[in-house]
């Protein structure tokens, strides 16, 4: 990935910036912060449209149309899954207890503590995304590979989530544990499915080099922890615990990984 590039591939820093700060001017006549969830997927989606425009000429073709598809439209999806999951709803009960701690402006510090930190976090875990853009070997088994797991991801990305929706939407469904469909396999789909896609992603970088999976391998093992040790797994389960029927279960449902349900 010659030098002469990194300029260029400032622009994508720059589209992922643009997503964050656009999010964050019209959050406040919103009158909340959630939105910033929303602006997640389209952020990875200007990163990987961008990159794809200023690598031309340099990368291979099928490489860089594959992770552009593959990253716009997992973006796009969950865009639009946040977005509907939300509606009308007030703030993010994370985002208030962050907020209540702010000392001066409840803005400003939504800016650095969310909407900053998230768009530093974009570039981050985008590196498959912009590093497999670079390289000119064409597309091999490992490519080949990763869009299947992205495939697989996905699905479970999609299906969980449409599965939960459903389900919330049933009035008899109120203090339940969701525990049918996907879930019945893995406590946390949606989350296993995102662990797929990013891992997915990496290996289609990783085709193209051993360069390229150094500078990308920190994405995945990224999203790894943030899923299963930070703000996804781990939180959520806080959140559930006590709920009647959620220790039983725990006791039965893999925690991350899809497997069938322990009998007894």
């Amino acid at each position: 990935m010659p030098g002469h590039t990194l300029p260029k591939r400032s622009l994508a820093h720059t589209a992922d910036l643009t997503v964050m700060l656009g999010t964050f001017a019209i959050a406040p006549s919103l009158g909340m912060h959630r939105v910033v969830d929303i602006a997640w997927g389209p952020a990875f989606a200007a990163v990987a449209v961008v990159t794809f425009g200023v690598s031309a000429g340099q990368g291979d073709p099928g490489r860089r149309l594959l992770v552009t598809v593959l990253t716009v439209v997992w973006g796009l999806r969950l865009a639009v899954h946040i977005a509907r999951r939300g509606r009308g709803h007030g703030e993010d009960p994370r985002y208030e207890a962050m907020l209540a701690r702010a000392r001066g402006s409840r803005n400003l510090y939504a800016l650095r503590m969310i909407y900053l930190l998230q768009g530093a976090l974009v570039w981050l875990v985008s590196r498959p995304v912009q590093a497999a853009q670079y390289t000119p070997r064409p597309l091999s088994a490992p490519a080949f590979a990763g869009a299947a797991l992205w495939a697989v991801g996905l699905f479970f990305e999609a299906v969980g989530d449409a599965q939960l929706a459903r389900f919330k939407a049933d009035p008899a469904n109120r203090g339940r544990v969701m525990d049918q469909g996907l879930w019945r396999l893995t406590r946390h789909p949606n989350y296993f499915g995102d662990f797929c896609v990013w891992w997915g992603l990496f290996l289609i970088a990783c085709d193209g080099g051993w360069q390229a999976a150094v500078v990308s391998v920190v994405s995945p093992l990224a999203m790894s922890v943030l899923l299963i040790g930070g703000s996804g797994k781990r939180l959520l389960e806080r959140h559930m615990a006590g709920r009647p029927g959620w220790d039983a279960y725990v006791a039965r449902t893999s925690g991350f990984f899809p497997r069938p349900p322990r009998r007894g």
